[in-house]
């Protein structure tokens, strides 16, 4: 009667276990699919900001890449009043440095993914540091304006024939 209890009480812990372990395996899939995957809160970064005239559909915590590498992240995306354009803060991981002319674009992953920020690296001597101005940016390419432009330029050959 004893081990009956003994052995019904490890198949419970066991059990037990399983669902925890099923949970923290769920938990982790929500934050990678969130973007909020990142448990290293230690590391260094420094902070970077850019203008765009338009993002797209850029949102705080998309990557931030380099070369196909994630160095960074999106951490803040704002409007400024004054220029009339998106300002865009992403935190790059302290281990990268950029020269100071690097160019930032916002790229889409594939034909529909995500929107992240891409940066080509120029050939300054000197490098970004924390609270630096990224001045050569590119923004992203919304498809409702290039299919507008293509329809616009037929429409326009059309006519001169």
């Amino acid at each position: 009667m004893e081990r009956n209890r003994d052995r019904k009480r490890g198949v419970e812990l066991m059990v037990g276990l399983f669902v925890v372990a099923g949970f923290v395996a769920l938990l982790f899939t929500a934050l990678q699919a969130a973007n909020l995957g990142s448990f290293s809160w230690s590391e260094k970064t420094y902070t970077v900001e850019a203008m765009f005239d338009n993002i797209g559909g850029l949102k705080a915590r998309a990557p931030v890449k380099s070369a196909g590498v994630v160095v960074g992240r999106v951490d803040t995306v704002t409007f400024d009043n004054t220029m009339f354009q998106a300002r865009v803060t992403m935190s790059i991981d302290s281990k990268y440095q950029f020269p100071a002319d690097t160019e930032a674009q916002i790229l889409t992953s594939g034909l529909l993914g995500e929107q992240y920020i891409g940066l080509m690296a120029g050939a300054d001597e000197e490098v970004l540091e924390s609270g630096s101005k990224i001045r050569r940016t590119q923004s992203a390419m919304v498809l409702e304006q290039l299919i507008s432009k293509l329809m616009y330029s037929f429409v326009e050959n059309n006519n001169k024939e």
